[in-house]
């Protein structure tokens, strides 16, 4: 016997998709919507877009949140900006001492004068996932964000460019909202 599909008026569909978008869609997908928008201005502030949305939501995801966290990136992140660094102090000076340039490396990746300090220009403090006990303002948790951001960006990519130059222009405060300000 037949199946009979009953014939639908213009516009009838719809309604009925939007309904089992509704029903079907995981809660968390709408709960999620303001993380999303703010991973999105991260983005755009950065001047990179991830091909992978969900490496940098590991990037801004604190251990005391979950224990799938930016740890590992934020240690990758501190090796890219320990050698953008390096990389930009030989390209100025052939001649530069190992100390002066240990000194370099050691100012850029302070918690507390630099890295925490781009990572707040950034507006990672108010992007980070931190536990209802954790200060996502500390120097600790903005720092280690920013790290992992930009050790996010090499595994996004699978090399080290563009996150140095990424590093490299927050560092020159080439940023989005930089950018505007100074016009």
């Amino acid at each position: 016997m037949p199946i009979k599909i009953a014939k639908m008026r213009p516009g009838e569909f719809v309604p009925v998709v939007f309904l089992a978008l509704a029903i079907y869609s995981p809660l968390q997908v709408f709960a999620t919507e303001p993380f999303s928008a703010a991973l999105e201005t991260l983005q755009n502030e950065i001047n990179y877009t991830f091909d992978s949305i969900v490496i940098l939501r590991r990037a801004v995801t604190h251990a005391s949140f979950s224990e799938e966290n930016n740890k590992a990136m934020s240690i990758l992140g501190a090796s890219v900006i320990e050698a953008s660094v390096a990389l930009k102090s030989l390209a100025k000076d052939l001649d530069i001492s190992p100390k002066d340039l240990n000194r370099k490396i050691s100012e850029v990746c302070n918690m507390e004068s630099s890295c925490a300090k781009e990572g707040s220009q950034l507006g990672l403090q108010k992007v980070v996932r931190v536990s209802p006990k954790t200060n996502s303002s500390s120097p600790a948790v903005v720092c280690g964000a920013f790290r992992a951001v930009i050790g996010a960006i090499a595994v996004d990519t699978g090399n080290f460019d563009d996150a140095m130059r990424v590093f490299v222009a927050v560092l020159d405060g080439r940023t989005a909202s930089r950018r505007a300000s100074s016009w």
